[in-house]
């Protein structure tokens, strides 16, 4: 391989070149076994150490406390739209919900198949452009928890800080920007995130779990989407997706290569910054789509003066190596998405685009 794409895809999204290096070697055999990991049973000693060190490596880099569960699941942060009242909102509470954005949406109209909701503060009216302000936020009396969307793909806005919210429970869905930053993970009651983005391949789900919310889920709901199901059996009541958990793990010994969570917070604002000083400095030719306060340190969103302008970005950034520039097709415009794994140099290369491509377009 000559050159590495500038790859700015939003999910599934770039992976470190050294840990797919790493995969690459192991991937005919695993520890002496004589057989990939892909090919040995779940119930066996070695892959049962990956994934108990996988656990392990979570807790330590995301500062986990010791009465959560770390689960790993399968069918994505969809499936957790549904997982969630389904174990949690029982009858006469309500599911409260901060909407911000497409897959905001996407968790309410899950949880209105279930039960009862309530909207707790919206930004749809600014075609959420922005994340609310912590003080518009109103929680039922009988919330039986409050879910957010940590980050919107889309839209690229990022929540800043969390609400505190007492003793009902925050539900968080981080799927795209989990371990970019630093969390109090005590704030939260649960926290999900599918692994597509900062963690791995796709395949798996993780979920840090308070134990106490998912030590008992209803009788009623089907086993595999029982809590209580996977926290008893440690995520093996079924053959877990265990290439992708082995993935995760390669991926969480880089970010602990890298100095962990807070120095990669760092390299993110570095980055980031590359590309939003492109749009700030541009003079009105780059539009960023996000309230500056409310901007994203893992989706860049910006327009052009016209669809026929963005198109023929689009189309230059390609023959420049760049994948993965177009915005969402709901939405439109430009996207920049900058996981983790995407390095420093691909932002530097896209800033340097976006300035030449405004110096003979402007």
């Amino acid at each position: 391989m000559t050159h590495r794409a500038y790859n700015f895809n939003a999910g599934p999204a770039a992976l470190p070149i050294e840990v797919l290096q790493q995969a690459q070697e192991q991937f005919v055999e695993f520890g002496g076994s004589g057989m990939s990991i892909m090919e040995m049973s779940h119930r066996g000693a070695i892959y049962e150490g990956v994934h108990n060190e996988t656990q392990a490596l979570m807790r330590e880099l995301f500062a986990i406390p010791g009465n959560y569960q770390i689960l790993f699941l399968q069918g994505g942060a969809s499936t957790q739209f549904a997982m969630i009242p389904l174990n949690l909102l029982s009858a006469g509470k309500t599911g409260a919900y901060v909407m911000t954005g497409s897959w905001a949406k996407k968790a309410l109209q899950e949880a209105k198949l279930v039960g009862e909701t309530a909207v707790a503060a919206s930004s749809e009216s600014v075609a959420y452009n922005r994340i609310p302000d912590l003080s518009e936020i109103s929680v039922p009396d009988n919330a039986a928890y409050l879910h957010i969307t940590s980050n919107e793909t889309i839209e690229g806005t990022q929540f800043a800080a969390y609400p505190d919210t007492g003793s009902v429970p925050l539900i968080g869905d981080l799927s795209s920007d989990i371990m970019c930053r630093t969390v109090d993970v005590n704030q939260f009651g649960i926290i999900y995130a599918g692994a597509q983005k900062n963690l791995g391949p796709s395949g798996v789900t993780i979920v840090i779990a308070r134990e106490d919310l998912v030590a008992e889920s209803p009788k009623s709901v089907p086993t595999m989407l029982r809590y209580d199901t996977h926290a008893k059996s440690n995520s093996l009541y079924n053959t877990p997706p265990s290439f992708s958990i082995y993935m995760v793990n390669l991926v969480l010994k880089w970010i602990a290569s890298k100095g962990g969570v807070a120095a990669l917070e760092q390299y993110n604002r570095d980055k980031t910054k590359l590309i939003y000083n492109a749009i700030d400095e541009s003079g009105g030719f780059y539009r960023g789509f996000a309230d500056p306060a409310s901007r994203s340190l893992m989706n860049i969103t910006f327009r052009l003066q016209s669809e026929e302008l963005e198109k023929q970005f689009a189309k230059e950034s390609e023959q420049h190596g760049f994948v993965g520039l177009k915005g969402h097709r709901s939405v439109g415009g430009l996207r920049a998405s900058t996981y983790n794994a995407v390095p420093l140099e691909s932002c530097k290369a896209l800033a340097d685009f976006m300035q030449e491509f405004q110096r003979k377009n402007g």
